[in-house]
C-alpha cells in the first residue's frame, strides 16, 4: 500500500563524488536554491562527468532538465540537471563554486581527477534525502560516509537492472487448445522480503460435467496477492485460495446436474471460498492458538491474521468461454481486446476497494452508522487503505479479543477507534467476462505498485506493442506462426483506444498514477516507451520504471529496502493471452522468457 510522500520538500546541492574511500568522505554540498524556478514540466535523471575540483554553480545553458521531487512540489521546478522523488532530490553537476551556501563540506585530497581512471555512477542515500554522483577509480565504494549514517552505492549498470528485472520472469505455453495461448509473470521486490504472492493452476474437468456431451475442458486459475504488514498472509493465500475456491465451484458445478450454473451461482461459489478462507485465517487460529495456550502456536498461527493482503483470482472455464475476476482489495484485472479500429481497448475488469472509492466508502458507512472515522483520510478507521482484505484480524476481532491476544502473545495494539467491528471483509466483488479466445483477448493482473505508474490505457498499449514486436519478427515455431495469426501486426506507436474517463481510470474509484508526477514524467510522452524484454510482464515493469530512460531505470533498482519502498511498491504482474493454438495436452515453460532459476519449475497442473 502506497504512502504519498508529505515531507518537506529539501533541496540539496551535490558535487562528484571522487576518488571515495573508507577514510575518505565525498564532497557534498548541501544548499538551498531559490532561484531557478522554471515552468516547464521536469523529467529525466542526467548523467555528468567527473570534476576536477570542488562544486560551481552549472551555468545554465549547460543544464538539463530534472525530475521534480514530489507532486505537492509542483512550483519548485529547480534548474539543475537531475532529481528524484518524494523525500528529497537527486542534483547532480559538475565545476567550482564560490558562493554556494554549504550545510556540510567534505573533500577529497586530489585536487583533479584522473581521467584515464574508470568512472561509476553511485547513489548516495540520506535519512530522507538521495543523490546522484561520480566514483573516480578502482578502489571499492565505502557504504557509510559520515556519522548520519548516509550510504553510497554504487549505480546498477543497465545489464544488471535488466538482470534484476528478469531475476524471477516466468513464461508458459499452454498447448491444450482450450482457449488460452499463454501466460507470462514477473515480481519485483521492493520490501525485503517481498509481500506480494501469486498462484497459477488448471484443472481438468471430464466429459462427464458437459451437458451437451462435449469432451474435457479446464478450469484454469491465476492469482495475485498483494501483502501488507508483512508476508504471511499472502503466502497462505498462494497455497491455499485456489483450492477453496475450486472446492465450493466443484459442489456447486455438481448441484447443476449436468447443467451449467447460473452466473450467480458462480459468484456465490467463488465468494464463499473467500470468506471460508479467511474465517479459518482469522476466526479458526484464534480458537486453536487459545487452547494450545502456546506462543509458539500463537506465531505460527497468528501471523497470517496480523498481516494482511489483498487477493486478485481470475477463473477461466474454458467451455463457457467465461472469466470471472474476483477482487478484494486493490490489484486490478483490465482486459485488452482489439477494436474495430485495429487499436486494443482496456476494459477493468475489477474496481479499487479503497476508503478513497466513494463506493467503498458509502458501504461502509452504512454499515458502520453514526461512527465518524469508520473512514478517516481515505483509509479504515485511518489506518488501512484497502476496504477489503484477508487477514488484518485487529479490524475484524471483538475488542476482547483483540487485547487478550495483545497480553497473551503477538497482537496489535487496537485501534481507539474500533467500536463494531468487523470494518474489514474478504468478500471480494465478481465480474464475469466472456472472452474471444479468436479475437486474441488478453488479461493483464497486477498489484497496486504497477497502476501507480501506468494508467490502464498506457498497459494494454504497452502490451499491444509488445505484440506487434513479436508479430513483426520471423516465424521460427509453430506458436510464432499462431502468434502472428491470432494477434497480427500494426504499425509503430502505441496502439490503444483513449479512455472516455481521461487520464488514469474512471472516476468510479479507480486509483490513478501518481509516480510519474513525482518523478516529473509528463504522462503525454508516450514516446519513453521500449519494447527490450521477451517476458510481457518483465517488458511491463521495465516501462513502468522508465522506459528508455536506463539511468532512471538503475537508479530506481539500485535502492536498496527499506529505502526503494519510498519510491516503488513491491510489483507482481501476470498476463494472460487467449486464442487457439497446438494441442498436445502439455503446459511447456517458454525458455527465452523465463529466468534460468525458474527454468525447473514445473508447469501449474
Amino acid at each position: 500500500m502506497r504512502r504519498a510522500a508529505t515531507k518537506t520538500l529539501r533541496t540539496t546541492v551535490q558535487c562528484t563524488v571522487r576518488g571515495l574511500r573508507a577514510s575518505r568522505r565525498a564532497a557534498l554540498v548541501q544548499g538551498t536554491v531559490a532561484a531557478y524556478a522554471r515552468p516547464t514540466a521536469l523529467r529525466y535523471l542526467s548523467s555528468t562527468s567527473p570534476v576536477r575540483s570542488g562544486c560551481r554553480r552549472p551555468d545554465d545553458n549547460v543544464l538539463g532538465e530534472p525530475m521534480r521531487s514530489s507532486m505537492y512540489f509542483r512550483r519548485a521546478s529547480f534548474a539543475l540537471v537531475s532529481a528524484l522523488v518524494g523525500y528529497g532530490a537527486w542534483y547532480s553537476y559538475g565545476g567550482n563554486s564560490t558562493d554556494a551556501l554549504l550545510s556540510r563540506s567534505y573533500s577529497s585530497s586530489t585536487s583533479s581527477a584522473d581521467t584515464s581512471a574508470p568512472t561509476r555512477s553511485v547513489l548516495v542515500i540520506g535519512a530522507d534525502e538521495l543523490h546522484t554522483g561520480t566514483f573516480v577509480g578502482e578502489g571499492p565504494i565505502s557504504k557509510t560516509t559520515d556519522g548520519d549514517g548516509q550510504r553510497v552505492l554504487e549505480m546498477l549498470t543497465p545489464e544488471q537492472a535488466t538482470q534484476k528485472l528478469r531475476k524471477s520472469e516466468e513464461s508458459y505455453f499452454v498447448n491444450r487448445g482450450q482457449g488460452v495461448l499463454r501466460y507470462d509473470i514477473v515480481q519485483l521486490p521492493s520490501n525485503d522480503p517481498i509481500e506480494d504472492d501469486h498462484a497459477e493452476k488448471i484443472v481438468e474437468m471430464p466429459s462427464s460435467r458437459a451437458a451437451d456431451g462435449s469432451g474435457n475442458s479446464d478450469w484454469m486459475f491465476w492469482g495475485v496477492f498483494d501483502g501488507h504488514s508483512g508476508w504471511t498472509t499472502s503466502a497462505k493465500l498462494r497455497q491455499t485460495l485456489i483450492s477453496f475456491v475450486a472446492r465450493e465451484l466443484n459442489e456447486t458445478y455438481k448441484a447443476a446436474s449436468g447443467l451449467t450454473p447460473s452466473q450467480d451461482a458462480v459468484e456465490a461459489a467463488i465468494k464463499t471460498g473467500f470468506l471460508r478462507l479467511d474465517d479459518e485465517i482469522v476466526h479458526q487460529s484464534v480458537q486453536k492458538v487459545l487452547k494450545s495456550n502456546s506462543k509458539i502456536v500463537g506465531a505460527e498461527m497468528l501471523a497470517p491474521a496480523l498481516s494482511g493482503s489483498c487477493a486478485l483470482l481470475s477463473f477461466y472455464d474454458s467451455r463457457s468461454k467465461l472469466l470471472r475476476v474476483a477482487c478484494t482489495g486493490d490489484s486490478r484485472a483490465v482486459l485488452g481486446r482489439r477494436s474495430a479500429s485495429g487499436k486494443w481497448t482496456a476494459t477493468p475488469l475489477s474496481v479499487d476497494q479503497t476508503g478513497s472509492n466513494p463506493d467503498e466508502a458509502a458501504r461502509m458507512r452504512k454499515q458502520h452508522p453514526g461512527e465518524e472515522h469508520v473512514v478517516r483520510n481515505g483509509r479504515v478507521l485511518g489506518g488501512l487503505e484497502p476496504t477489503r482484505a484477508f487477514g488484518d484480524a485487529v479490524y475484524k476481532w471483538p475488542r476482547d479479543i483483540a487485547e487478550r491476544l495483545k497480553q497473551q502473545f503477538f497482537g496489535k495494539t487496537v485501534s481507539p477507534f474500533l467500536k463494531t467491528p468487523p470494518y474489514v471483509t474478504a468478500e471480494p466483488v465478481v465480474t464475469t467476462t466472456k472472452i474471444e479466445p479468436e479475437k486474441g483477448d488478453f488479461v493483464v493482473m497486477a498489484t497496486d505498485g504497477l497502476w501507480e505508474m501506468l494508467t490502464n490505457e498506457e498497459v494494454i498499449g504497452l502490451v499491444g506493442k509488445w505484440i506487434e514486436s513479436q508479430a513483426s519478427t520471423t516465424a521460427n515455431s509453430q506458436f510464432d506462426s499462431v502468434w502472428s495469426k491470432v494477434f497480427g501486426s500494426r504499425d509503430a506507436g502505441l496502439p490503444v483506444e483513449a479512455s472516455n474517463a481521461g487520464n488514469g481510470g474512471d472516476s468510479g474509484g479507480q486509483k490513478t498514477p501518481f509516480r510519474l508526477r513525482q518523478w516529473g514524467v509528463s504522462p503525454d510522452e508516450l514516446d519513453r516507451f521500449v519494447v527490450k524484454d521477451k517476458n510481457v510482464a518483465t517488458h511491463l515493469i521495465r516501462n513502468a520504471l522508465g522506459g528508455k530512460n536506463q539511468e532512471q531505470i538503475s537508479a530506481l533498482l539500485t535502492l536498496p529496502s527499506p529505502y526503494s519502498r519510498r519510491y516503488r511498491d513491491d510489483l507482481t504482474v501476470q498476463v494472460i493471452f487467449f486464442g487457439y493454438g497446438e494441442k498436445t495436452g502439455e503446459v511447456v515453460i517458454n525458455k527465452e522468457a523465463t529466468a534460468d532459476a525458474m527454468a525447473s519449475l514445473k508447469a501449474k497442473l
